[in-house]
């Protein structure tokens, strides 16, 4: 019985590709439990992202029969050529797949390094498997494992405690700032990408109060709606401006929208209360004389590169204290499965051994109840039931002897305790 973890992610497919064999939500109950069914996999949980999508399964078959298969399935699921999908399929097996698995789990695999949002999709693939009843022993005891990694990533290392986004970098250096964003009213301009990640990751920190200003109103109410937030215009900000403790700017306009005059003038009806600023926009939406004025915190974006390459540098180093984890832990979970196998092999060798009993037992008993000499039916009993005990092993040393296969023979020799001397 193998592990196998199949997959296609942001490293060996574009997006073109990618989104052909990702699977839905809708769909994703239906792919288990055809993997279950006719895939003949014995366990199966499935991990579909914009990123990734991957296949994690337990199987008794060859790599290459269960590569043949996976990559047929596949093709025929998602209706589109091998030609197109195989070239970009990875296949892991056994330690391996553990060890994929976890890092994946820990965002060692990510896009971006560490990021923490795939422990969390990480975590409804396997709610989805458990759904769907394709998750037993092997993998439910996987998942766990992989799901308490983790956490002890998370915990005994800074991969995941430093911005390596300009959004989140945005966020921190505002957090820093001021103490508690709950009581910090924020002014955001713009709607795209950027501006919307910032408002999610303010939202996310319970930030008081977001007013977002762009340019079509229609376009930001959207993303207004989704995190409560007020819209405005842009011809509204110098109206709004000396209400707002954070300002953070992302828009594609050539000239300045916010000019020293606009912020000195809202300073003095703030009272001098200081205002955080962040343009991310090239061209700068603030004018650079803004940097100037006092109670006014400046952060360009090349400000917010130099912290994020300071933070990727940081997250590097966690991440090979990371991967030491990972390893340590892939070895233990591996160590337990060669156990169960080895548990699996000893309860079918006592069960073998209790039914040739049992069979015999029967034939004595009624042998006596023939009133056959009893010395006699014990001696029988007692040879066939030697004999049976000692035929496989006796084959087995025998086919070593013959082969020159030396280890084998030492093997069982202390398997069978033959070198022990009886007192």
């Amino acid at each position: 019985m193998s592990i196998f973890a199949v997959g296609i992610n942001h490293k060996t497919a574009p997006v073109s590709v990618r989104e052909k064999v990702a699977f839905t939500p809708d769909n994703l109950t239906h792919a288990l439990q055809e993997m279950v069914e006719n895939l003949a996999c014995k366990e199966a949980a499935i991990l579909s992202t914009c990123n990734r999508t991957e296949l994690y399964f337990v199987q008794d078959k060859p790599l290459s029969e269960v590569q043949q298969r996976i990559t047929g399935w596949l093709e025929n699921y998602h209706n589109v050529p091998a030609s197109m999908i195989s070239p970009s399929l990875y296949w892991h097996h056994d330690q391996q797949a553990v060890n994929h698995m976890m890092r994946v789990a820990c965002g060692l695999d990510s896009l971006i390094l560490g990021e923490p949002q795939i422990l969390g999709q990480m975590k409804q693939a396997y709610s989805q498997a458990k759904a769907a009843g394709s998750m037993q022993i092997i993998m439910e005891r996987l998942f766990q494992r992989t799901f308490g990694v983790a956490k002890q990533v998370r915990t005994d290392t800074e991969i995941g405690s430093s911005a390596v986004s300009v959004a989140f970098a945005a966020v921190n250096l505002a957090k820093h700032i001021f103490a508690k964003l709950e009581k910090s009213k924020v002014l955001l301009i713009g709607a795209g990408e950027t501006i919307e990640l910032v408002a999610k990751h303010l939202y996310n920190n319970n930030v008081g109060k977001i007013t977002v200003a762009n340019r079509t109103v229609a376009r930001a109410e959207k993303m207004a709606t989704e995190i409560g937030a007020k819209v405005i215009t842009l011809a509204q900000i110098p109206e709004h401006i000396s209400d707002a403790d954070i300002v953070i700017s992302s828009t594609g306009s050539t000239l300045p929208i916010i000019g020293k005059g606009m912020v000195e003038t809202a300073l003095e009806q703030r009272r001098h209360r200081p205002i955080f600023m962040v343009d991310i926009a090239v061209p700068r939406d603030i004018e650079e004389q803004v940097g100037e004025l006092e109670d006014v915190f400046l952060y360009t974006v090349d400000d917010l590169q130099n912290i994020i390459a300071e933070n990727l540098e940081n997250r590097r180093k966690a991440a090979a204290q990371a991967e030491k984890i990972v390893v340590s832990q892939t070895n233990d979970f591996m160590a337990w499965l060669r156990g169960l196998n080895t548990q699996d092999a000893v309860i079918a060798y006592r069960n073998q051994c209790l039914s040739k009993r049992d069979q015999l037992l029967v034939k004595a008993k009624l042998q006596l109840n023939q009133n056959k000499d009893p010395e006699a039916v014990i001696a029988e009993l007692a040879t066939k039931l030697t004999n049976n005990l000692m035929h496989a092993p006796t084959r087995a040393l025998q086919q070593a002897a013959q082969g020159g296969e030396l280890d084998k023979i030492i093997y069982l020799h202390d398997v069978f305790d033959l070198d022990k001397k009886d007192n």
